[in-house]
């Protein structure tokens, strides 16, 4: 059996994932990277302290890496924070990650994802694609959901004022731009990154859609 690790367990589809990884049985550890230890406790699980700013590259260390990390730029304070954050952090795992061995990797991204879009949002989440995609794993999966829907432990205004409108209009919106359950996202990069494929894959938000959401 192998060992997970996710960066970004304590954020909306990284919990998700943390409790679908510690009930899978696909793995016999689950190492988590954070800054300060999370409320929960499992035979499974192993909460390792991390400090992005001052990286341990030993902590890195695992067969497949789940990369949950992502914020706003409200939320971060300024562009350059944001994309610290979106970026460089993402990045760093995965250079680390490969440089111990590790298999695949995993990383959550965004629909309008675009190296050269004239949004800066969309325009980092395509440059941390690229970035990764040139590390090389022996598989790498970039998800790309729409929008994330279950329960944050931080309020989005901007993000809940979008919902609004967007759930009702669902059923009108093509199957890749329609609101989806963060939990379906995690149960997706579950089922990838254990496929056999090999090589750099993008899994689209209408792909993601078959997957049940787990409450």
């Amino acid at each position: 059996m192998k060992t997970a690790l996710i960066s970004g367990a304590s954020g909306l589809t990284g919990s998700y994932l943390l409790r679908i990884l510690l009930d899978c049985k696909v793995y016999n550890s689950v190492k988590i990277l954070v800054r300060k230890p999370l409320d929960i406790e499992h035979p499974l699980l192993h909460q390792v302290i991390y400090d992005y700013e001052n990286p341990n590259s030993e902590s890195v260390k695992a067969d497949h890496i789940y990369c949950c990390l992502g914020t706003t730029i409200k939320k971060a304070g300024s562009k350059e924070a944001f994309k610290k954050v979106d970026y460089d952090y993402p990045l760093q795992i995965a250079r680390l990650a490969h440089q111990n061995g590790a298999e695949k990797f995993a990383l959550i991204s965004a629909i309008g994802a675009n190296s050269g879009s004239k949004i800066f949002y969309n325009r980092v989440k395509g440059q941390v694609e690229q970035a990764i995609k040139d590390i090389s794993f022996e598989a790498t999966y970039i998800m790309r959901p729409s929008m994330l829907l279950g329960k944050r432990q931080e309020f989005r205004l901007g993000e809940e004022a979008a919902k609004l409108i967007m759930i009702p209009l669902s059923f009108i919106l093509p199957k890749n731009l329609k609101p989806i359950h963060a939990s379906r996202v995690a149960a997706s990069m579950l089922d990838n990154i254990n496929s056999s494929e090999k090589g750099f894959h993008v899994i689209l938000s209408g792909q993601i859609r078959k997957y049940q959401v787990k409450k």
